[in-house]
């Protein structure tokens, strides 16, 4: 098992290169949910990505829908400025995913009104809209492993 980060609809191909470094150095599954703001041989994305994109567990879905149908099983948190619940007031289980909204707009607000027992956000001042997609991906991720003891990783 592993933990997954979902990106649905990505637009900035250097924080979806950053987020798939993250994956590759930490066992993590990514998904990509089209349409994507940027071609997926974008010298930025695979600059961000280095060379470890062949480490990635890399999954492209046509909708979000798809993947809830196909990891059904799973539980999801979905990251947005709108929610009440800190990432921290989670205990969160190997095999979860991470779900987080294109860089502009978030996730949709039909998606967040459909599973409101897991939104969470990160807490942060008022006087910026949000943190940036890659950092916000690497923090909710690392306290996932953190709370696992770190499993498989040194």
């Amino acid at each position: 098992m592993a933990f997954h980060i979902v990106l649905v609809e990505p637009e900035i191909p250097a924080n979806t290169g950053n987020i798939s470094r993250t994956c590759a150095a930490t066992g993590t599954h990514l998904h990509l949910v089209r349409p994507l703001g940027f071609q997926t041989d974008d010298k930025t994305l695979k600059r961000a990505g280095l060379d470890y994109w062949h480490s990635v567990k890399l999954e492209y879905h046509d909708s979000f829908d798809e993947v809830l149908e196909k990891y059904k099983e799973h539980r999801f948190f979905f990251a947005t400025t709108k929610a009440k619940k800190r990432y921290t007031d989670f205990t969160f289980q190997d095999g979860d995913f991470f779900v987080f909204g294109k860089e502009t707009k978030g996730l949709p607000e039909e998606l967040l009104r459909q599973h409101p027992e897991t939104l969470l956000r990160l807490p942060m001042s008022d006087s910026v809209r949000s943190l940036n997609l890659s950092n916000s991906a690497a923090i909710m991720l690392y306290e996932g492993l953190r709370q696992t003891g770190f499993a498989g990783l040194d």
